[in-house]
């Protein structure tokens, strides 16, 4: 490993630097995942039909519940792995390597076989009707079969961002994206496979990707790397990594949560046309989530490496500098969303019904935009420091302890517009409790 690349600067280069080194990377890269699953809904709902739509949407949950085994893995992996790099504890960063490889396999084969044992009722679980389920079915058959793979995929590109090579794991990335939105069009259009083809498109794109994540970690020149020894599962370090893990797989776990209580309320009082209006502005508030998710992600191995080693004006100096970006970054999305809702809506269908129910949506659902920005750098923090436990309560607040409830009473009273106006009442009350715990954890790293 060069010394550009060794994990070693983070604690002495310039934080901006640093933040634009590792953040830009993550952006492009995430930004390119999600404009990867916006590619997936663009040609379902041109190429299939608006019900197909609706169809895709309701796999979301069962996606999130999948990223949340993910992420307790990955996430919780990326953490760990700079702490040890932070500590010059190289022997445990490459064993943290070899866990990853091994638990993404197990969760992800346990994950497919379950998942396809119970698909049918879970989809009529999280809204489905007689119209949607077959979409939704063909289209998740295919994606749980390559589940291993993008648990693989995800996991290691995180491990990848962590042990010094940012761009790396964009460029795996974007190799993804690129040959996704390829096969796309030739597996709809070209050979007429529907839903399904853009499922194959997904799952072989991240293959390709995965063989070259794994080519690289192969290299006994970089630091860390697959070798002998590695790959028997820690007890120490399974419960770390799940420990840190937890935060995120929580935030995914709440997310599944979340989709099937508006799904089925927007069904009960909607429609089928409805859910997909839904997971039209889903999949625009995603685009806009993952940008600050890869901002995240640059600054979690800067705040990780400081923090192990107890450099904590630095550690407050990097989140300062990433919440500013991350509200600039939601205040974008809202304001897009506010000024030309139905220009965005139209890039998903052209079905008259749809793009006027999503377009008043996606008005009300990005309502308080702004304040996400924050309160997602802020949960992130957390999680970055090693301390999950602050993280997963930031987590839990908006998705679980306020959503929720407001998903379950406000529906009551105002129907699909009550639905939709739960999504912005708990960001702000979440918003409000971050505040509080950050400013806190602030004062603390002051007087240490």
């Amino acid at each position: 490993m060069t010394q550009k690349n060794s994990p070693l600067v983070l604690g002495t280069e310039r934080t901006g630097k640093l933040l634009t080194q590792y953040a830009i990377p993550a952006i492009i890269a995430m930004t390119a995942s999600s404009l990867y699953n916006i590619a997936d809904s663009i040609f379902i709902g041109h190429g299939v039909g608006p019900l197909a739509i609706s169809g895709l949407a309701l796999t979301f949950p069962l996606m999130n519940l999948a990223a949340a085994f993910g992420s307790l893995v990955g996430a919780g992996a990326a953490t760990l792995l700079s702490l040890k790099l932070g500590q010059r504890d190289y022997e445990s960063a490459n064993r943290v390597l070899g866990n990853v490889l091994i638990l993404n396999i197990i969760l992800g084969i346990a994950f497919t076989i379950i998942s396809l044992i119970f698909l049918d009722p879970v989809l009529y679980f999280f809204g489905a009707s007689d119209q949607t389920i077959q979409y939704a079915r063909e289209y998740m058959e295919i994606i749980l079969m390559g589940n291993v793979v993008t648990h693989m995929y995800l996991g290691l590109n995180a491990v990848l961002r962590s042990a010094g090579f940012p761009r790396l794991a964009m460029y795996a990335t974007l190799a993804s994206v690129v040959i996704n939105c390829i096969l796309n069009p030739i597996f709809i259009f070209g050979f007429g496979w529907g839903i399904k083809g853009s499922a194959w498109a997904t799952v072989i794109s991240q293959l390709i990707s995965l063989g070259f994540q794994l080519r690289h970690f192969s290299k006994s020149s970089n630091l860390i790397h697959f070798k002998k020894g590695i790959y028997r599962l820690k007890g120490e370090l399974v419960k770390d990594i799940f420990s840190i893990g937890l935060s995120p797989f929580l935030m995914n776990l709440c997310a599944s949560l979340v989709v099937i209580l508006i799904n089925r309320g927007l069904k009960e009082h909607g429609g089928d046309l409805a859910i997909g209006a839904y997971g039209i502005v889903n999949r625009l508030s995603s685009l806009f989530v993952m940008i600050i998710m890869g901002l995240n992600q640059g600054m979690q191995p800067i705040a990780g490496y400081n923090y192990g080693a107890r450099l904590f004006p630095r550690v407050m100096e990097i989140t300062k500098l990433t919440l500013k970006i991350g509200v600039a970054i939601s205040t974008t999305g809202f304001l897009l969303a506010q000024l030309i809702p139905g220009a965005m809506v139209r890039i998903f269908t052209t079905d008259p019904e749809l793009v006027e129910i999503a377009t008043k949506g996606l008005r009300v659902a990005f309502a308080v935009f702004p304040i996400v920005g924050f309160q997602m750098v802020a949960t992130n923090f957390f999680l970055s420091i090693g301390m999950p436990r602050k993280s997963i309560f930031l987590s839990l607040s908006r998705q679980l302890i306020f959503l929720v409830p407001f998903l379950i009473i406000l529906p009551q009273f105002w129907g699909t517009l009550g639905v939709w106006i739960s999504i912005p009442f708990a960001d702000v009350t979440a918003a409000i409790i971050t505040w509080i715990v950050l400013m806190n954890q602030f004062k603390k790293f002051k007087t240490a």
